[in-house]
């Protein structure tokens, strides 16, 4: 007999992962139009509220490391979405900024907030409850990026 705790349902984190992979894929066909995988949309967003940040602010923003980061920089640059650039006061600091396409994919992404919201609306999950569930995951997060840096 199997114990209850260790049974796939009980999992919180099978749960969070299942969201997390439907939740991207649900992304790509809104994004692929565009040429954009979810997490140069992430990158996006990050730059759209700031432009011309340091590579270490954005993965700092997406709980990500630089190493991880800086590939994905790379092939936004190739694209012409984004610039990278030595900073002004350390020249060891690289700065990200959007470009004029980078820009402009806003405009042309301005339904998918929307249309992402619409999609995971249910008994549960509403425009009131969403808060709610961003404070506990937020929580969830804060919890175990803690863990990670305490180490």
């Amino acid at each position: 007999m199997i114990k209850e705790e260790f049974k796939l349902d009980n999992q919180l984190c099978f749960r969070l992962y299942t969201a997390s992979r439907l939740l991207t894929q649900a992304y790509h066909p809104l994004l692929s139009g565009q040429g954009l995988t979810y997490p140069q949309y992430l990158v996006l967003l990050v730059l759209w509220e700031k432009d011309a940040l340091p590579v270490n602010d954005i993965a700092r923003r997406l709980f990500l490391e630089t190493n991880t980061v800086t590939p994905l920089l790379q092939r936004m640059e190739k694209e012409g979405i984004l610039t990278r650039s030595k900073g002004k006061k350390d020249a060891r600091q690289m700065i990200v900024s959007l470009t004029r396409k980078g820009k402009d994919l806003q405009k042309k992404l301005v339904d998918v907030p929307a249309t992402m919201g619409n999609a995971v609306i249910c008994d549960s999950v509403t425009p009131e409850t969403a808060p709610d569930l961003f404070r506990m995951l937020d929580g969830i997060i804060e919890r175990l990026d803690g863990k990670k840096t305490n180490n």
